[in-house]
């Protein structure tokens, strides 16, 4: 075990954090500890600013004006755009758009329509379940004959690469576990047997540095709200590799996916390039939340995020080491940073009703059935004495007995 970690030694920490000031730029509520923004990141000022000047100024004042004088219309490049820097993804190959569902269905329709004679989607048995359901979903419109679902765990995903395999699906960063999957190596196997690459990166884009062009990535989706701080439901993006732009053809057609969508043509002609990706009208009022939220991200440096990102984990792991009423808690996430995501997970018997209490002392997380307590790491705004005062607290929870209270047994309908 490491050098027992002191309160002292933290504040030392934070005091040489080069990412320090960012806390600054989040509303941030009193008396709160925040280890959830793996799921719902915390809402950066900007974004409050920008929303109220779309419903101040834009929308009630310039009315359907705004499409033109503030450029509403180009919202989905110009966040994809943003978005691009920060998943190592060259110009014209990320739009922002609908959901991570929809633009699931989009990319794996199109990646399938590219395999001919090839039925097989294979994927993680422990992926996230919309990615899974949106497989099911085609396979019920193509039959199985066209569309097949194949689930292994990790440790087979290299043996099962075949031939008859079209797309191998990959989330880059397991929900549950927080296990980070090695996308260049995965990528590289799959396109050597002729399959295409599709990687889900809900859990892993604006936490850590990604590389889609330099790992020659097929196809990418990832959503706006976790680590992107975007604000519930906000929207999502997708990336597609130029080389598959012109060959592409994705079967939701929409007007704004139209190569003229104001000429109100009766007959489809796709967009050029990324825009292809479009289906109906963006919507505003969130895009531009989104939109201003990622100018947080302008001046970071990624290898400075991902590094506290681990430092602050490995602190809250040794923590729990240093309390000997914590034994109980059995981590599952790998300790390897090569092979570790934002996030910590720990498996217990009362992991529902240890979440629950925290968070009744202040200290948010969350809960993954069957039993497993998440925190998730955010450098932008998390500090090293927090670590400390969560820590102290959830001993605190244990060894009082406190989370065994009835109350904190009440599930309720979001964990």
């Amino acid at each position: 075990m490491n050098t027992p970690l002191d309160y002292a030694q933290l504040q030392q920490y934070d005091a040489q954090d080069a990412l320090g000031t960012k806390r600054a730029a989040f509303e941030l509520p009193q008396n709160t500890i925040y280890l959830d923004g793996n799921s719902l990141g915390a809402m950066p000022k900007v974004a409050a600013m920008r929303a109220q000047q779309v419903l101040v100024t834009q929308w009630s004042q310039d009315l359907i004006k705004s499409w033109n004088s503030h450029s509403w219309i180009d919202l989905p490049s110009t966040v994809g755009e943003k978005i691009a820097r920060l998943i190592g993804a060259a110009p014209g190959q990320v739009i922002s758009c609908d959901s991570t569902s929809v633009n699931l269905f989009k990319v794996l329709s199109s990646a399938m329509l590219l395999q001919p004679g090839r039925n097989i989607v294979l994927s993680q048995a422990g992926n996230f379940p919309t990615d899974l359901y949106m497989v099911e979903g085609l396979a019920s419109l193509l039959g199985e004959q066209n569309c097949q679902l194949q689930l292994v765990d990790n440790s087979a995903l290299e043996t099962a690469l075949t031939e008859q395999v079209a797309v191998l699906m990959l989330t880059q960063v397991d929900f549950r576990s927080g296990r980070l999957l090695n996308m260049q190596r995965l990528t590289q196997l799959a396109q050597d047997k002729g399959i295409l690459v599709i990687w889900d990166l809900a859990h892993s884009v604006g936490a850590l540095p990604i590389e889609l062009d330099a790992c020659n990535v097929d196809f990418a989706v990832g959503c706006g709200y976790k680590y992107l701080n975007g604000g519930p439901g906000a929207p999502a993006f997708l990336y597609a590799a130029r080389r598959h732009h012109a060959q592409i053809s994705q079967p939701l057609s929409g007007w704004m996916g139209h190569k003229t969508p104001f000429s109100f043509d009766k007959h489809y002609e796709k967009a050029p390039g990324i825009m292809q990706f479009l289906t109906g009208t963006p919507p505003v009022l969130s895009m531009s939340v989104l939109d201003a939220a990622l100018e947080v991200f302008s001046d970071v440096n990624l290898a400075a995020l991902r590094e506290k990102s681990l430092a602050l984990s490995n602190c809250f792991h040794q923590l729990v080491l240093q309390h000997s009423c914590l034994n109980d808690l059995q981590l599952l996430t790998p300790l390897n940073p090569l092979q570790r995501g934002s996030q910590l997970a720990y498996r217990h018997p009362d992991a529902y009703a240890l979440c629950q209490a925290l968070i009744k002392q202040g200290v948010i997380v969350d809960f993954r059935a069957p039993d497993i307590l998440r925190l998730g790491f955010t450098p932008l705004y998390l500090r090293f004495i927090d670590i400390w005062t969560a820590v102290e607290i959830l001993a605190d929870i244990v060894r009082s007995g406190e989370y065994q209270q009835a109350c904190y047994a009440v599930r309720h309908k979001v964990t």
